[in-house]
Formats: C-alpha cells, structure tokens, sequence
C-alpha cells in the first residue's frame, strides 16, 4: 500500500509514536531532554519523593542559564563569587546537587560549554535532526532549526520526562510559512521572523507546527534558522520547524554528542528522507514575499507589535477588532509612546545584544561590524554583549570582536539569559527604553517597567551608536560613501 505524502513534522511524529489511544492522544518517545534550574528542581524532587530514577540519565543534559550572572563569577582567587539573588542561588544549588545524583551530566556555570541551554544543545550535537527534543522552557522552538520536533514542557511533563522518557500528547496541525525572493541587504533572520509574527499575528500558529519553506530559508545559515524557529512560539505555535540539509550536516558533524562512523552515514541518510513529500499537505498556509520585509522593529507589549523601521506608531484606531484596539492603548500607554510617532526618532537608553535568539557568532559578528570604528552615544547608559556560550565568547575574542565592542563603549560579559528577561541582575530600570536582541516584549519582561523594542543584532548595534532606533541601512550607506 502506498504511504500518503506525508509533511516533515508528520515523519517525525509517525517515527516516535509508541502508542495510540482511543481519544486520538499518542505516547511520545523523546530523544533528548534539556533542563537547567529554574524548571526541574520540582521535578528531581517529585522523583526522589516516589523512589523514581531517571529513565535515560545519558539522553538528558544539565545547564544553568536563567539565574546566573553575566558578571565575573570567580574572585582573583579563582574563589566562586556568591549569586546575591537567594532564590536564584537556591535553584543554581538544586541543579548543581540533582543532575550528578540522578546521573546527568552537568555542564557547570565554570565549564568552557557552559551557555544557553538553546545555544547549547546544537552547539554540541546534542540536538540531531528528526529528534525529539523537550525542555522546561518556551523557546526549545529553537532547535527546530536543525529540523528537530523540539517545544517546551511544564514542571509535572520535565517529571513525567525523567522518570519514563516518554511524553502523552496530541497530534499538532500542520502550517507552512512560505517566504520566496531574497531579502534586502540590511534584513537579516530576525527581522524576517518579526515580519512573518507581525503578519500572522501571536495567535497565528496556535495548535499547528510551523514548517518555514521556501528558498530565503534554504538560502539561511544554520544559525538563522535557529533564530527563525525560536520565536515560533511568539506566533503561538508548538513548534517551528526547517527541513535539515546539507549545510545542517555539516553544522553537526564531529560535534561532541553527534554520531560518528557509519552511524553517522545511516543517521544523514534518514535526515535526507524527513523532508516534506511533493504533494503533502498542510492545514494552514501563508505566503510571504521575501523583497516586501524591511529591517523590523516592535513598538509595543507583544511580538505582533511589528512595523518597519522607516514606519511610524500606529493609531489604536486603525484596527478593525475592538480588543485589538484596546490591547494597542494599553501597549502605548505602557510604552509611552503616541500614534504617529516615527520609529526612528525614539530614543533608547539600554542596549542588549544577546539571548537564545540571538547570542551566536554570527549575531555578535553582525553587531561588530556595525560597531567598528564606532562609539555608544552618550545617551546611552547601559549597553552589554552577552556570548550564547563559553565556546561562542572564546570563539569572538579569538575573532577580536571583543575588542570592538570594548572599544565602542560596551560591556562585553559572561554568557547567560542575562537581560532577555528580569530573572537575574541583568535588567533595564524602570521607565526606560531597551534595544534588545532578546525574543519578548512583555510588560516587565525585562524587569518592572521596562519598554523593550526587539530588534535585530545589527539595529540594535545601530541604536547604541545613535542612541535612537535606527536604520542599520543608513549606517552602511555612510560607511560605503566615506
């Protein structure tokens, strides 16, 4: 009998199912687990409550992220330099004693590896193509760039994970976001992903899975689709989604946790098959042209908050659903902005280039080369560059980019979540305004009363020079003309 086409998140979900029920609701197999210390210690305590072990100690890693410092973390002694935040250091402690009690390995906040649990993951191959990939965190979305089925899980699911490696879920709908053409010099993926949640909006991919196809994510590094399918979660989706190729392949290999020898040849070969059949199809389709996404920025409390940077605050008014509208209020209201205010004359105080979303060498590289033979503006107070990874710092100092970003005026840190959100030292003071790199505006996302404007690497490193949002493309017109 011949197979139905069948999509790229349908080959994945087919090939880690155990078992069906009758409600339509399938036991998971999950190939690799991620946690870090701000969503497992519940769990580790749950099992060591019930006399559980961890099901496959070898298939989950341990990272702290969330809670550390950016700072120095060891004195001139070598000394580690007390976490001033008590439960922060509660939940660092936690995942320092549970993940060798239960036989995890940990990647220690004093390790070379340490960084992002998402910068991570790919970084050593521990996150493979066609995998199945949970963390306690949203934005697991991300490792859907290598074309894994990757999404985060709650506290008690973390549990269940551990304990049988195993999730109960149900089958997701299936999306494709088309983006055709090329994109214009100065646009980069994150604009590109800002574009498509602007148009989509934040409940656009609710209950489905987003593939993104077509040639400008073909044309993508690795490192862009990351960014892409990071923010898959801001659309509403499950997950996001890229088909895994040759440059996904040569990204992965003779990483630390990726196959080797002839498993390796029967791992590609299986990656090759995982692509979506000619003829599938999907229950949601948006198309996009790649030539009409400008460099993009929000002006407002959520992700959808998207205009073009040469674009202007828009008017509560001109949205046709009246909770729209009010949502529109509430933003400005919060934000202190007015309508017709022009994105480009919105001055910006602090400055953060980093996150899951973007903290990886080609990120930090596109924000050098904005900042080179550059300063920071005077306005601004707080401007800091924070590595995904120890690899990824050791990695830009080796390239220099250290270098530029000490020399225009910024702070050049240890890696971590840092500013993308108030759950460390590393946060923007009330009232004032963040160029940020990170993935949510929310209200107070980066601490009481932050105004967060997300932004690509690039525009954020153009608003530390300016001290305005701006357009990177002026930047590189001057460049070019002098």
């Amino acid at each position: 009998m011949t197979q139905s086409p069948r999509t790229l998140y349908e080959k994945i979900w087919d090939a880690h199912v155990v078992e069906t029920r009758d409600d339509g609701t399938c036991l998971i197999y999950i190939d690799r687990h991620l946690v870090h210390e701000v969503t497992s210690p519940q769990a580790f305590e749950g099992l060591r409550v019930s006399g559980r072990k961890v099901r496959r100690p070898d298939l989950t890693l341990a990272v702290p992220d969330h809670n550390l410092p950016t700072t120095a973390r060891r004195d001139a002694a070598g000394r580690p330099i007390p976490i001033a935040d008590a439960d922060s250091a509660l939940q660092l402690a936690a995942l320092t004693r549970n993940a060798p009690e239960f036989g995890i390995r940990l990647i220690g906040d004093s390790d070379a590896e340490q960084g992002i649990v998402h910068v991570v993951g790919p970084e050593q191959g521990f996150s493979l193509p066609g995998a199945t990939i949970v963390c306690g965190d949203s934005h697991t979305s991300c490792h859907g760039g290598l074309g894994a089925l990757a999404f985060g899980i709650g506290t008690s699911e973390v549990e269940h994970v551990l304990a049988t490696q195993t999730l109960l879920l149900k089958r997701s709908k299936t999306m494709e976001v088309r983006v055709e053409g090329a994109l214009s010099p100065g646009v980069t993926p994150k604009d590109l992903i800002l574009h498509i949640i602007g148009v989509i909006g934040t409940s656009g991919g609710t209950g489905h899975v987003i593939e993104y196809r077509g040639t400008v994510f073909e044309g993508l590094s690795v490192e862009g689709r990351l960014t892409i399918c990071n923010m898959s979660i801001e659309a509403g989706a499950r997950a996001g989604l890229i088909a895994p190729d040759d440059k996904t392949f040569a990204y992965l290999k003779g990483r630390p946790y990726a196959p080797t020898g002839a498993e390796w040849d029967r791992a590609v070969a299986w990656w090759r098959s995982l692509a979506t059949d000619a003829g599938a199809k999907f229950d949601k389709s948006v198309v996009i042209d790649a030539a009409s996404i400008p460099p993009t920025v929000t002006w407002g409390t959520s992700p959808e908050d998207t205009v073009g940077i040469g674009g202007v605050v828009p008017d509560p008014a001109s949205f046709a659903d009246p909770s729209k509208q009010e949502a529109a209020r509430n933003s400005l209201a919060y934000m202190g902005l007015s309508p017709g205010q022009r994105m480009a004359d919105i001055a910006v105080e602090n400055i953060f280039i980093g996150s899951c979303t973007n903290s990886r060498i080609e990120d930090l590289r596109a924000a050098a080369a904005v900042l080179k033979g550059r300063h920071k503006a005077a306005s601004v107070k707080w401007a800091i560059v924070v590595p995904g990874s120890g690899l990824v710092k050791a990695q830009a100092e080796a390239e220099g980019l250290d270098r530029v970003f000490l020399d225009a005026g910024l702070e050049w840190r240890e890696p971590g979540c840092s500013a993308c959100l108030g759950m460390n030292p590393d946060k923007v003071p009330p009232g004032e305004r963040c160029a940020s790199t990170s993935n949510r505006n929310f209200v107070g996302r980066q601490g009481p009363g932050a105004r967060t404007h997300l932004v690509s690497p690039a525009m954020a490193a153009a608003a530390a020079v300016t001290g305005r949002l701006c357009d990177v493309r002026e930047l590189i017109r001057e460049e070019a003309s002098a």
